[in-house]
């Protein structure tokens, strides 16, 4: 990532001074509804840029097995802290786009929200590729596009919905499902869309 060193400490002091507004402190309602739905059979999943686990912890009570991911320490540790033994997430710290290839084709899922506005826009076709070898074929990529929008500079850095579909298709991808949830919390109410892909 340019600049990959101040983007770390710049979530790392976020983190630090508990200045996360993207953190809603719970389960996002989107993914409660998926993972309840009984439309998705359990299986690997990984979940990018997880931040304090909230929505990986949620997919592993209901059977998946699931790893989050994220590079900032002061995340990873509440992870540790929070994991529940009965359903147990694994935790790795790390760059995203360091994954060892021993992962490629690892996981049924990918899962992320508010990992792809938090990289620098120059990464997003890295991000693309980084999704397609993670996924096994068939595997699904499961994104909350979020924020929707037009203005300039981040981070985050805003997401353009049908652009980021354009590029995961690049990289084999084809759309399955797009909406702009009822159940997104209200302050987010059409500056997120649930967009679901296969691999």
């Amino acid at each position: 990532m340019a600049h990959e060193t101040n983007f770390t400490d710049f979530w790392q002091q976020h983190y630090r001074n508990d200045r996360t507004p993207w953190d809603l402190g719970y389960p996002t309602p989107v993914f409660a509804r998926l993972a309840a739905s009984g439309d998705y059979p359990p299986g690997q999943m990984i979940v990018l840029g997880a931040g304090r686990g909230h929505d990986a912890r949620l997919f592993a009570r209901h059977g998946f097995d699931v790893l989050a991911v994220d590079f900032a320490s002061e995340a990873v540790a509440t992870m540790h802290l929070l994991n529940d033994a009965a359903h147990p997430v694994q935790v790795l710290q790390a760059d995203i786009f360091e994954l060892p290839m021993g992962m490629n084709g690892r996981f049924d899922y990918i899962l992320e929200y508010t990992c792809f506005c938090a990289i620098d826009p120059a990464r997003r076709g890295e991000y693309a590729a980084l999704a397609a070898r993670l996924l096994k074929p068939g595997g699904l990529y499961i994104g909350l596009a979020f924020p929707i929008g037009r203005r300039s500079g981040g981070p985050p850095f805003v997401v353009q919905p049908d652009a980021m579909i354009e590029l995961l298709s690049e990289h084999g991808f084809s759309i399955q499902q797009r909406e702009f949830p009822h159940d997104s919390v209200p302050s987010r109410q059409n500056i997120e869309e649930l967009i679901i892909l296969k691999r």
